[in-house]
């Protein structure tokens, strides 16, 4: 109606120009030029308001060609038999005409729409075939349809148990009473219907379905079905494609535990069972009282039973600390302390477990304490002496040295003399149960190492060693010495 109004506004206020312009030239343009002139308000009218605005527009021409044009002039006399053909010819004429423009009109807007909501759908369709999250997919799906097609609400269900619940929308919410209307009862297949001012599209993939697609009803009523139903087809692939992966996912993940726990299962009940027997057979040697064993004997006996006792309490030590990874709650708790220290702290409790080894220990005299957890960096040079000692020579020596590579940064590095590391594997020795094919142990050590340094948001890497062996250097953040008082210096001093 209003595109009507306006249409006929513009056709009237067009003639009234022509008029004015025509009426000083009037004695000298013929009644056919006159007619001809008139034609173009009625073109105006039926292009900016439709045929209704052209029909107005030919009924105003007539009568202003009428009053205007054909003598006598300023009455609507008709003198002349000549003159009463021109008026009928421009009567009969122009209707034809304004609705030929009219539809012509109008087949120009639908083609328009339709190149643009086929647009709009060829680019949705290629958000559609991409690698999206279902929630991320959805938001896009009932954003376009709202663009596209203009509707003001738009609701994607999926069936949750049983029953469909809204995975996605845009626009108002439906009413809950028009939704029990529309929905489908529990356990019933739902279909595409229009009613109660909503248009329900049924999404299926193969014969199963997968939702359902509820419009604002005026979608139905301005537009054709077809192309929502194509795009609806669409919508039920992509969605049917997305939970599929999901499922993928999950069962891809599922399996990779299930491997996990065998793997876990497998190291662990091997580095348990290990030193538990040489601890059983140990313990009933000294608690049999029928065997005479010399004393030098049962200290090697003891120091057996305390050496498996440590491999033991590292083991439980790093399965604890591989728990505390998977559960996600490694937050280091930071302190301002010295890197000698913790050193030799590291080494003091790892003297027993040396074999002959000797470690040394390069630390330059003013290096600068460290901003980091104590507990998970002792965690992280014990690992990698450990793996020095299972890895060297038993004569070779174990060197921890450490180095300020930059303002704010220090490097620790851990060398042994053993036969290294390759560089294609420099990378695998960190990931999770990594272990040579003739070692016996679990596999953790150094994945937790990584994992503890990287929580720090440093960085731990494998090198070749000065001499031939393995070097295994991380970074620790320094910590920022505040300048000094000089009135507290000044009292420190008296």
């Amino acid at each position: 109606m209003r595109r009507s109004v306006t249409g006929t506004a513009a056709a009237l206020a067009s003639m009234a120009l022509l008029t004015i312009a025509m009426l000083p030239l009037r004695s000298h343009l013929s009644v056919a030029t006159s007619a001809l002139v008139l034609v173009v308000p009625v073109v105006v009218g039926v292009v900016s308001g439709g045929f209704v605005a052209g029909a107005i527009s030919v009924a105003a021409g007539f009568l202003v060609y009428d009053f205007f044009f054909i003598p006598p002039y300023l009455t609507l006399l008709v003198g002349a038999p000549q003159n009463w053909a021109a008026l009928g010819v421009y009567a009969v004429v122009m209707l034809p005409v304004a609705q030929l423009v009219a539809r012509m009109n109008v087949a120009r807007a639908t083609a328009r729409r339709q190149e643009r909501e086929t647009r709009q759908l060829f680019e949705l369709s290629d958000l559609l075939v991409e690698d999206k999250p279902l929630d991320v997919l959805l938001s896009v799906i009932v954003t376009t349809l709202a663009d596209v097609f203009g509707s003001r609400q738009v609701a994607l269900f999926l069936p949750s148990a049983e029953r469909l619940e809204i995975a996605s929308s845009t626009g108002d919410p439906f009413p809950d009473e028009v939704l029990r209307r529309v929905l489908p009862a529990p356990g019933e297949v739902a279909e595409s219907s229009a009613r109660d001012g909503l248009l329900t599209v049924a999404l299926a993939a193969a014969g199963r379905p997968v939702g359902l697609l509820v419009l604002s009803g005026e979608v139905a009523a301005r537009y054709d079905r077809e192309p929502l139903m194509l795009f609806a087809n669409q919508v039920a692939l992509a969605v049917e494609r997305s939970q599929l992966r999901e499922q993928a996912l999950r069962a891809r993940v599922t399996e990779e535990m299930a491997a996990l726990a065998k793997t876990l299962v497998a190291a662990v009940s091997h580095d348990l069972r290990t030193p538990l027997a040489s601890i059983k057979a140990s313990s009933s040697t000294l608690a049999d009282a029928a065997l005479d064993i010399s004393p030098e004997a049962v200290k090697r006996l003891a120091s057996l039973i305390d050496a498996q006792a440590d491999r033991l309490a590292s083991l439980v030590q790093n399965l604890l600390d591989m728990s505390r990874i998977q559960a996600g709650v490694l937050q280091p708790r930071r302190t301002v302390a010295s890197l000698a220290d913790l050193v030799a702290s590291v080494v003091r409790d790892a003297a027993p477990g040396l074999r002959g080894r000797s470690i040394s220990v390069e630390l330059p005299a003013d290096l600068p304490p460290v901003d980091a957890d104590l507990v998970l960096i002792d965690r992280v040079l014990t690992n990698l002496m450990d793996n020095a000692i299972r890895y060297s020579p038993k004569d070779s020596p174990i060197t921890i040295r450490a180095t300020v590579t930059a303002p704010q940064t220090i490097e620790v590095c851990v060398t042994d003399h053993g036969p290294g590391v390759r560089p294609e594997q420099r990378n695998d020795v960190f990931e999770l149960f990594a272990r040579r094919a003739d070692d016996a142990g679990a596999g953790l050590g150094l994945s937790i190492a990584k994992t503890f340094i990287e929580a720090h948001g440093e960085r731990i890497w494998a090198a070749d060693a000065p001499g031939g062996g393995a070097q295994f250097c991380f970074t620790l953040p320094a910590a920022a010495l505040e300048p000094e008082d000089p009135r507290v210096a000044a009292d420190s001093r008296h």
